[in-house]
């Protein structure tokens, strides 16, 4: 099964369509408090990607605020985790779509975007 991605862009027209999004990030959670994309359709959810990368020892707890049914956006710093962490979630059978480039990607749209 190939990955999701979704560019800053697309992911951007989407909150300003007013689409919820749920939006996982996988950073650490001194980093994840530091800055992660907020917006007032978006559910925030800060799950680090060491509790993904052990799943398979640990089972699945820590995961009860993942939904089941509907898509999970995944981010990092620059998308390298959240596609390991993608790639084990969308084996569990959750919907996962990985942020291209992850929190650097966004933050340079976002730049981009206000200098126009």
């Amino acid at each position: 099964m190939s990955l999701k991605i979704i560019s800053p862009k697309a992911l951007d027209e989407k909150l300003q369509n007013n689409e919820p999004i749920f939006l996982l990030d996988v950073r650490a959670e001194e980093k994840y408090n530091d800055y992660h994309i907020t917006d007032p359709n978006i559910i925030n959810r800060n799950i680090p990607k060491n509790i993904i990368f052990d799943l398979e020892k640990n089972g699945e707890e820590g995961l009860q605020s993942l939904p089941q049914n509907s898509d999970i956006f995944i981010t990092c710093t620059t998308g390298n985790s959240a596609r390991k962490c993608a790639e084990i979630l969308s084996k569990k059978d959750y919907q996962v779509t990985l942020l291209d480039g992850g929190i650097t990607a966004w933050k340079q749209y976002i730049d981009t975007k206000h200098k126009d």
